[in-house]
């Protein structure tokens, strides 16, 4: 069972790292676009700045529960590096649990903000609403949550060839 949980894992690690990879070249692009309009052709767009927020919130947020699986998320070691294997380890449980708990608290509010925001339009986005542009948040959140399950019952993932080819190490 673990195993068949982990190869799920696998797929959406895959395409979780595609969404933040799409998201982070799309804000790439189109920041430019906005800063050529208006310096250059003297005429400011409205959509290039929304675009962008929306794909730097996906980025981060998507990108986050990546590099949690991968275990290349940013770590300050040097207080565990110098502790018995034993305290690590429970340092490294109340690590994943107080993550475990953030988010959570992100997962919920962000989930209550997406379905206030549900029915209000976007002025720059007519076909889109502000609950849907906020939607990166909750996803990306019960995504980290999936990983961190996944690392607390089979332990870390580091090792799995899926996320050694996306790292760069």
């Amino acid at each position: 069972m673990a195993e068949r949980y982990s190869l799920l894992m696998d797929i959406l690690y895959r395409i979780s790292m595609w969404i933040a990879g799409i998201a982070l070249l799309i804000m790439v692009a189109i920041i430019p676009v906005g800063i050529f309009a208006r310096y250059v052709m003297n005429s400011a767009l409205s959509w290039p700045e929304p675009i962008a927020i929306i794909c730097m919130v996906t980025f981060t947020f998507v990108g986050a529960a990546v590099s949690y699986r991968a275990g290349s998320h940013i770590a300050v070691s040097m207080v565990t590096d110098r502790l018995s294997e034993r305290v690590r380890k429970i340092c490294f449980v109340v690590a994943d649990l107080m993550l475990m708990a953030i988010s959570l608290f992100i997962l919920w509010y962000s989930s209550a903000l997406c379905a206030e925001l549900w029915e209000q339009p976007v002025a720059e986005f007519p076909f889109f609403t502000a609950g849907e542009t906020y939607l990166p948040l909750p996803i990306g959140s019960a995504i980290t949550l999936l990983f961190i399950l996944e690392k607390m019952l089979c332990g870390a993932q580091y090792h799995r060839p899926v996320v050694i080819v996306g790292s760069s190490g």
